[in-house]
């Protein structure tokens, strides 16, 4: 355990230093095959095979269809009929936000990008109509972290790859917690603004014509999330062929429906997508030297006989678990998390027969926990870029969502069929 302590805390101490998460991993791997091995052996070899995989093609296509939907300016429609069905609730509002970021989640695939385009449109529009800002801020941090639980999710790309698990599977189950997760949302801010917020007049009940139209301009904007999951639920594409067909979707409805977006925008789009899967095939690149280490000091292996010593069993170590993951998420960024403890415990999973797949959604709901904790709360830096707001309001607004996520995880461990269930009963490719 003393190798497992100093190699995992001489990792956290260089990445606090600044240095970016793909040099890291691979400077701090390379010296210590150095320094055990005296040689740097196959690293390339190592990197090539990690890069080298068939699933890595869904990022890119993901990320391009996410920025092409963006930059198509299909938020304001999302948002404006999201309100106009739900004007009539307490918290209207609020409401018609969480299901703007639902929708928008199953869209960008990214958190940052849910809170910062939907933040834009929703935050000034609550506090014009009265709401308190610090709860504006917190709806929309809290609303983003959608972004990597309901599919596509870059997350979940990367814990699959890792893990050599199903994607489309893994996909399929973060869409219940997901609904779930909004679900609770929605409860908070119904019950939150009748009793603080009992002054935000209501609007009348759209009428059947209104619903009807807003419904209709955004129909496509629906239709994308529902041809992506449907498909692969339906085993009608992999998830790397679902990114394919969703990002040619998205180009049909920006270019030729509605008509928002032309050939600067396709190029800027394209290089966007590029820039991000590039950083993260970077940072994958790392973490195959960091994890080709670990194998060789037999860390998985060490951690696999403390966990069969320590005879704490399946809930104990999935507790574990999640409070570590809690503590890093409040430092580190969701994807060096992922790289960093997936290796080092698959083995353990194994042993105690934990099912990746479920692991998996416990593991991204605790990493949209770290979207919204300080001091490294990326969404909460995204509030604060819109709204130029001071960093406590944003953090007092978001601090109730800490909680519903929690008891939301909690649920998810204690019912693991809540996650499980759908990729039951999809048929697979």
């Amino acid at each position: 355990m003393t190798t497992i302590a100093f190699v995992f805390l001489g990792l956290l101490l260089l990445l606090f230093t600044g240095l970016p998460i793909f040099a890291g991993l691979a400077l701090f791997g390379g010296g210590l095959l150095l320094v055990t091995q005296g040689e740097l052996g196959s690293v390339t070899e190592v990197i090539f095979g990690e890069i080298n995989r068939y699933l890595l093609v869904a990022i890119p296509l993901f990320a391009f269809m996410a920025q092409i939907m963006i930059r198509g300016k299909i938020v304001d429609d999302l948002y404006h009929t999201a309100y106009t069905l739900t004007r009539h609730l307490p918290g209207g509002l609020g409401i018609a936000t969480i299901l703007a970021c639902t929708i928008f989640a199953a869209i960008s695939g990214s958190s940052v990008a849910t809170a910062l385009t939907i933040g834009a449109v929703a935050i000034p529009q609550m506090i014009r109509y009265g709401y308190d800002p610090k709860a504006a801020y917190g709806l929309v941090a809290a609303g983003g972290t959608l972004g990597i639980l309901i599919p596509p999710s870059g997350p979940m790309v990367l814990y699959g790859v890792t893990t050599d698990t199903s994607i489309g599977g893994l996909f399929m189950a973060g869409i219940l917690p997901g609904l779930l997760m909004a679900g609770v949302f929605v409860g908070w801010s119904m019950v939150s603004t009748a009793v603080a917020h009992r002054h935000i007049e209501r609007e009348t009940r759209a009428t059947l014509r209104e619903a009807l139209v807003a419904i209709r301009k955004s129909l496509w904007a629906f239709s994308l999330p529902v041809f992506v999951l449907g498909g692969m639920y339906a085993g009608l594409f992999t998830a790397t062929e679902a990114a394919a067909a969703g990002a040619w979707l998205a180009l049909f409805v920006s270019v030729v429906i509605y008509r928002t977006v032309g050939v600067r925008a396709i190029w800027h789009s394209a290089l966007d997508a590029c820039k991000v899967s590039a950083m993260l095939f970077m940072i994958l690149a790392g973490a195959a030297v960091f994890g080709h280490v670990l194998t060789k000091l037999r860390i998985p292996q060490q951690v696999v006989q403390a966990v069969i010593a320590a005879d704490i069993g399946v809930a104990g170590f999935l507790i574990v678990m999640m409070v570590l993951i809690f503590v890093l998420g409040m430092f580190l960024e969701s994807i060096s998390i992922i790289l960093i403890t997936t290796p080092v415990i698959l083995p353990a999973m194994a042993q105690l027969h934990i099912n990746p797949i479920w692991y998996g959604v416990l593991l991204v709901i605790n990493l949209e926990l770290a979207q919204i904790t300080p001091p490294v709360g990326m969404n909460l830096f995204t509030i604060k870029a819109i709204t130029r707001s001071p960093m406590g309001p944003i953090v007092r607004g978001a601090a109730p969502y800490v909680a519903l996520m929690i008891v939301v995880m909690a649920l998810v461990m204690i019912w693991p069929q809540i996650a499980l269930w759908l990729p039951g009963t999809m048929r697979a490719r």
